[in-house]
């Protein structure tokens, strides 16, 4: 059992997002009702009124909770001697969703990177090829996992081979999942306690962000527990700023269909009302667009461009469910060369097949990465 949760004073956590029980304030983490926790000390299992709400009606209470709050959490896990990390990423989304300072955060532990949702990527994909792309992704930050584990936790593939490391691991580790919201680490959980019979633990899973909110240790040994942290909150990820609706528009739930414009300068492909990108200056070429298949793209000239999302803007143009106002759009200027990828945090990637200059327009504070071509 983890140190922490040992010296704590007696008390109950939500089997859902392991926010400790309390009764008095229902504005917090943890509550439940009076009733509801006298059967939970009968049943001897706690779920808050939170995660109770969102099993059994698909409602969710939003809590004030800061990326600060949740990277505070992954200092506990430099202080286990015996901890072992799993750090999960979105494949869709790597760049919104890997964790650069994941040395610093959970003091230099050793780590293996569980790449989940593989099954967006389309089917001609070679999985070796992307296994050898995220390696030197991953070098290149100075970051050295141990193994790379390609895996969907919707349809289930790869999963043997997690169990089998876990399996391996929990023998003389504390296995902590580390990773943002979104990138479906309380799915791959639930996955592989099905598999090693412990469904009577399953979590509490949830495409808003901030579902998990303290450490949820599930022992598998007597010595040693499987742990799930908190989700971290990226506000770089365009996500940040959708509601539930939103986030099923620019999240894709199947396979990506690539979907390619034959663009020459001068021209620009609005996402939706989320961004634009403008080709400014370069030879004809095709763009190739790995996005969600229920996210608009819209051509138009780029001289055309300012009038149109003045004429279409919350109708045509207008942004999937954003939960407040977008923040203002800023302007980057990039040159892209052949066969690199400019992914945007949390909407997908595009690519070309020669060099080219162009301008993206985002909501400030939504990040951007160029890279080699993954695809």
């Amino acid at each position: 059992m983890t140190k922490d949760i040992q010296n704590k004073e007696e008390a109950y956590q939500c089997i859902g997002c392991g926010a400790y029980i309390q009764t008095d304030h229902p504005e917090l983490p943890g509550y439940t009702p009076q009733s509801a926790y006298e059967k939970g000390l009968t049943k001897g299992e706690f779920y808050c009124q939170r995660c109770f709400r969102l099993r059994h009606y698909n409602e969710i209470q939003n809590f004030d909770v800061s990326e600060y709050f949740f990277l505070e959490q992954l200092d506990k896990i430099g202080q286990d001697e015996e901890a072992f990390v799993f750090h999960l990423v979105d494949i869709f989304d790597l760049e919104g969703s890997l964790l650069t300072g994941l040395n610093r955060f959970t003091g230099n532990k050793p780590f293996i990177l569980v790449a989940n949702k593989i099954d967006l990527l389309p089917k001609s994909v070679k999985l070796g090829r992307i296994q050898s792309w995220l390696t030197q992704r991953f070098h290149a930050l100075d970051l050295y996992p141990q193994d790379v584990i390609l895996l969907s936790a919707k349809k289930g593939a790869s999963l043997d081979q997690l169990i089998e490391v876990i399996q391996d691991k929990i023998q003389n580790h504390n296995i902590y999942t580390v990773g943002v919201t979104n990138v479906g680490k309380s799915s791959v959980i639930n996955h592989v306690l099905k598999d090693l019979g412990e469904a009577d633990n399953l979590i509490t899973t949830s495409a808003m962000p901030g579902t998990t909110l303290e450490f949820i240790e599930l022992p598998l040994t007597e010595d040693h527990a499987l742990i799930d942290t908190p989700g971290i909150i990226r506000s770089q990820q365009i996500t940040h700023y959708l509601d539930r609706e939103g986030i099923k528009v620019v999240l894709p739930d199947k396979m990506i269909k690539p979907r390619s414009f034959q663009l020459d300068s001068g021209q620009t492909i609005f996402f939706a009302g989320l961004g634009r990108l403008d080709f400014e200056r370069g030879d004809k070429t095709s763009f190739t667009f790995y996005v969600s298949n229920n996210l608009l793209l819209h051509r138009t000239k780029t001289e055309k461009a300012d009038q149109l999302l003045a004429d279409h803007q919350g109708q045509l143009l207008s942004p999937p469910q954003a939960k407040d106002q977008l923040p203002a759009f800023k302007t980057y200027h990039i040159q892209l060369q052949a066969n690199q990828d400019l992914a945007i945090a949390g909407l997908g990637w595009v690519t070309v097949n020669q060099a080219v200059s162009l301008s993206l327009q985002l909501p400030q504070g939504v990040t951007y990465a160029v890279r080699p071509a993954m695809i």
